[in-house]
Order: C-alpha cells, then sequence, then structure tokens
C-alpha cells in the first residue's frame, strides 16, 4: 500500500503528463486505464508478443485493439534493460529484435509480476517449492508447528495441475481463512484454485479460469479448444453485444479444462466466467455444461446462454474433428471446427419462448 499513496502523492503533487508501464499483464493494464483517465499520455512496454499473456493470442489481439482505441501506445517485444534519468525525464533503455531503443517519460511503472516474500519463515526452517514459495498442506500447515501460512508466500494447489506458485486476492482471501480458523483449534481445508481471473480495460472485460492448451498438455490432457462468438442477451432487445467464449476440454473424455472470455463491461463476463468455474471445481464434462438451468430473460441473457451456446460448438467441433465422445441432444450444429466460429452469434441455437 505504501507505493499506492506515493504513486497517488506523486501524481497530485507533479501532475505528470506521459508516463511508461513496463509489463502488460492484469495490473498493468489497470494502471494504463487508470493513468490515461487522469489525463496522461501512457505507452505499454510488453515482453512478450502481445498483451495480457494469459490469453490466448486472438483474445489477447482484442485486449490490444481496446488499449488502442482509448489511446494507449502498446509496443511489444521489449527487452527493458536499465532506467535512468536523462535530461529530466526518466529514461528506459533496452533492446527490441536486437536494436536499442530508449523511451522517455515522467514516470515509470514497473508491473512485472511478484516474488514470494518467505525470509521469516525459511529463516526457522521453512521450505519452499514452486515459484520459491513456502510449502504448505491443505490445512495451510508449513511443517512448523503451531505456524500457518497462506496468500502471495505460499504454494498454491491447483485443482487441476497440482501444486504450483499462484498469487491471486481470491486465494489469498481463501487459504488466509482456512489458516485463521486452524490457528484457532479448527480443522479447515482449502480445496484448490482454478486460477479464475478477470480484468477491466476500458469498456472491456477479459477473463479466464482453468487451463489452456499448453497447460492442458502439460497436465496429461488431450486438449481442443474452440472460440465462438455469441450475444450476451437476445438480440431483438436493444444493447446486445458479443462475447468470445474459448472453450479448452480434453478431447477424449470431453472432460472441461478451461475457459477464456472477452467481452464488453455489460456483458456479465465475470458471471459467465464464475459459470465455468463452477463447472471445473466439479469436473463436468463440457457436454453436461448444457443441462444446468441458467437463467434467462431477454435484456439479460438468451434460453440458450452464451456460455451454453460455446460448450455446445465446442462438442459439434470434436466431433466434427473425429471424437467418439457423446455429443449431448441440444447441441449447436456449427459447422466451423476451428478459428472463431460466428455461426451461433444470434444465440437461436434450439430456442423456443
Amino acid at each position: 500500500m505504501g507505493d499506492t499513496f506515493a504513486l497517488e502523492n506523486y501524481l497530485d503533487e507533479h501532475q505528470p503528463s506521459t508516463a511508461i508501464i513496463i509489463g502488460a499483464g492484469y495490473v498493468g493494464l489497470e494502471m494504463a486505464e487508470a493513468l490515461t483517465i487522469r489525463g496522461l499520455q501512457v505507452t505499454q512496454l510488453q515482453r512478450g508478443p502481445q498483451v495480457l499473456s494469459t490469453l490466448d493470442t486472438e483474445l489477447g489481439a482484442l485486449v490490444r485493439d481496446e488499449l488502442d482505441r482509448n489511446g494507449v501506445t502498446v509496443e511489444t517485444g521489449m527487452q527493458v534493460h536499465d532506467i535512468g534519468r536523462d535530461s529530466g525525464l526518466l529514461a528506459v533503455q533496452g533492446t527490441r529484435d536486437g536494436a536499442p531503443f530508449v523511451r522517455r517519460a515522467e514516470l515509470v511503472l514497473v508491473v512485472v509480476g511478484v516474488r514470494p516474500n518467505v525470509e521469516l519463515l525459511t529463516g526457522i526452517g521453512a521450505r519452499t517449492g514452486a515459484g520459491g514459495a513456502v510449502i504448505v498442506d491443505e490445512r495451510m500447515q508449513t511443517g512448523i508447528p503451531q505456524i500457518w501460512a497462506g496468500g502471495d508466500g505460499v504454494i498454491t494447489r491447483h485443482r487441476l495441475l497440482g501444486d504450483t506458485y499462484l498469487p491471486l486476492g481470491t486465494t489469498a482471501h481463501k487459504q488466509g481463512r482456512v489458516a485463521g480458523a486452524n490457528a484457532v483449534g479448527a480443522d479447515a481445508r482449502f480445496h484448490g484454485s482454478l486460477g479464475t481471473q478477470v480484468v477491466k480495460v476500458f469498456d472491456l472485460v477479459a477473463a479466464r479460469t482453468g487451463l489452456r492448451d499448453h497447460e492442458a498438455e502439460t497436465a496429461g490432457h488431450r486438449p481442443h479448444s474452440h472460440t465462438v462468438t455469441a450475444d450476451d442477451h437476445k438480440r431483438y432487445y436493444p444493447g446486445a453485444t458479443p462475447i468470445h467464449i474459448r472453450v479448452t476440454g480434453d478431447f477424449e473424455s470431453g472432460r472441461l479444462l478451461g475457459a477464456q472470455l472477452l467481452g464488453s463491461r455489460s456483458a456479465e463476463i465475470s458471471k459467465r466466467v464464475d459459470t465455468f468455474a463452477t463447472a471445473l471445481h466439479h469436473s463436468m464434462s463440457v457436454d453436461a455444461i448444457s443441462d444446468l438451468d441458467l437463467s434467462y430473460t431477454p435484456p439479460l441473457g438468451s434460453p440458450w446462454d452464451a456460455v451454453q451456446i460455446a460448450t455446445q460448438a465446442w462438442s459439434t467441433s470434436t466431433r466434427a474433428a473425429g471424437s467418439t465422445t457423446p455429443v449431448h441432444a441440444g447441441a449447436s450444429r456449427s459447422s466451423e471446427a476451428g478459428g472463431i466460429d460466428r455461426a451461433a452469434r444470434s444465440g437461436e441455437a434450439g430456442e423456443n419462448e
């Protein structure tokens, strides 16, 4: 919090007009929006080829488009080596495709992730694991008698990947609740995370839960992913907007493995990613999501919700690709087996009103 207050005081006292943000993950994107709204000209430097690298490229590209529309200068492939001073400005220096670059601004924010602060615990014998975080069990015990721990300094049990390092606020709250309860004599358990995340970038919201293809392969699955674009509510009711949903499932078993969503702020993206997260928590198949009794009224949804349109399109695409996994009778008949499927955009598949 000290850094937050210091930044706010600096902005109020010095009124800078330019800023460079190093990093384009969740916090970096939120800061790009916040500084732009305050009137600063923002340049965002990203080491990788795309912003928000926790999403697949086709969806990350839409996030970049939103930044472009709002005047943020995005530069990818930027390897930053040094931050210095030059003529009263901060100078960020590095290389891009082997060539040196210098970018100057009045304010520079470095937002490139976190490292666990574990010295207090390792100093008394705690062991570390993934990401250098302290190893804890499902009761959040550290292995040191009468010491429990949770949050960004400890490993996280991922329900699909096992032990990993996944510093998230929601995870920290759950782990802290378990640790606190057990410290006063309870027998609580942390039941794992799915890496469910959501971020607002100007008028766009991006979310994900579970695994992407490369993560699923690492975990021993045979993943298949399919992207569909569906309306957030009935198109005949004014204000319908598209939601891009990418579903990942196991090609052989049909088990749901993950989902990525992107849409407008009004499109209930966080609600819909939570539907996928709940299904993942209970190890549901992609096909079984069509059986969920989801709410419907024309201003807010469709008889087949966008989530179900996306999972039905996944089932159809796997069948087209040769899967023998049974397909639910209500599955959509989209003919596309790859890329972004726009056939389901109207939200009319199999509806009766």
